[in-house]
C-alpha cells in the first residue's frame, strides 16, 4: 500500500529519557504488556550492567507508547505466531520485538556511558502530499453595510443579568477553517476592571462558554458564531462583555483576521 505515498511509516524514531532514577521509554507504537516487560527489562539489565555507579536497582524504567509517531502493535514472537489482533496488528514482523530491544539496548549503553548517538535516517516530509476530501472554504462574506464581527443579535442596552442566567450574542462570522485558533480562542468574556480596562474571564476552554457556527444554507457566503455564556454561580459581580475573533477568507483567497465585541452588561 504505497500511493500516493507509503500507508506506514518504514522510519521510527526512539528515545530513551532520564529524570534522576526514572527512566522512560518513549516507543511508536503499542505495545502488549509482556512485549513491554522483555523490553524493560533488557533496558534496566544493559544500565545495570554498565559499570555506572547511577544505575542500580533502584532505578524505575516505564514505557511511553505511541511516542512521535504510530506505528500499530507490538508483540512477542509468540503473540506474533498466534495471530489474534495484536499479532496481526504488528507491521514488521515476528521479530518486530527483536528488533527494538536491539537498538533500545544501543541507546542504554550509550545513556550509561555519556555517548553520543548520531541521529539516523529522517523520515520524509509528506506535508506537501497531504490530501483532504474536506471542501475548501471559497470565501466568506456578510450582507451590504455590515462587517465581520458586527453583532447581529446584541444584548439589550444597559441589561442586567444574574449568575445562573444565559447570555447570547451573535455576531457576523467566517468559516473557523480558515484559523483554528490555535493557541488562541473563538468566543471570550471580559471583566472590566477600572474606568476602561478589559481583563479574560473566560474562553472557549471553559464549559461555561459556547461558540457554535452555522451557515444559513450551504451555498451561502455568509456566517453567524452565536457565542452563549452560561453565568457560572463563582463568577464575579461586575461588567462584563463578550468578544469574538475569527479570519474571513477573500475571493482572492487572502485571510484576514477580525474581532467583534457586544454591548457592556452588568452581572450581580
Amino acid at each position: 500500500m504505497k500511493k500516493p505515498y507509503d500507508w506506514a511509516p518504514s522510519i521510527l524514531p526512539i528515545q530513551i529519557l532520564r529524570i534522576g532514577q526514572l527512566v522512560i521509554l518513549s516507543v511508536p507504537g503499542e505495545f502488549t504488556t509482556m512485549a513491554g516487560r522483555r523490553l524493560k527489562d533488557a533496558v534496566k539489565t544493559v544500565l545495570m550492567s554498565s559499570g555506572n555507579s547511577e544505575f542500580n536497582s533502584n532505578i524505575h524504567v516505564v514505557i511511553a507508547g505511541l511516542t512521535n509517531t504510530y506505528s500499530q502493535y507490538v508483540t512477542t514472537f509468540e503473540e506474533y505466531e498466534v495471530q489474534r489482533y495484536e499479532g496481526a496488528s504488528t507491521l514488521f514482523g515476528p521479530h518486530t520485538l527483536s528488533a527494538y530491544i536491539q537498538e533500545f539496548k544501543k541507546l542504554a549503553t550509550a545513556l550509561a556511558i555519556g555517548q553520543s548517538v548520531e541521529p539516523g535516517p529522517q523520515p520524509p516530509d509528506l506535508l506537501d502530499k497531504q490530501i483532504s476530501l474536506l471542501t475548501p472554504v471559497v470565501m466568506d462574506a456578510t450582507p451590504p453595510g455590515v462587517n465581520f464581527g458586527d453583532c447581529s443579535s446584541d444584548v439589550p442596552q444597559n441589561s442586567t443579568f444574574k449568575r445562573g442566567d444565559t447570555v447570547t450574542v451573535v455576531f457576523w462570522s467566517a468559516c473557523p477553517r480558515n484559523d483554528l485558533m490555535t493557541e488562541g480562542t473563538f468566543s471570550l468574556v471580559e471583566i472590566l476592571q477600572g474606568k476602561d480596562s478589559w481583563f479574560p474571564a473566560y474562553d472557549d476552554d471553559d464549559f461555561c462558554l459556547r461558540f457554535k457556527w452555522s451557515r444559513p444554507s450551504k451555498l451561502s457566503t455568509r456566517s453567524q458564531a452565536t457565542i452563549e455564556w452560561r453565568i457560572p454561580q463563582s463568577a464575579s459581580p461586575g461588567v462584563y462583555r463578550i468578544r469574538h475573533f475569527g479570519a474571513a477568507k477573500g475571493l482572492l483567497g487572502s485571510i484576514s483576521h477580525f474581532t467583534g465585541s457586544s454591548s457592556a452588561f452588568v452581572v450581580t
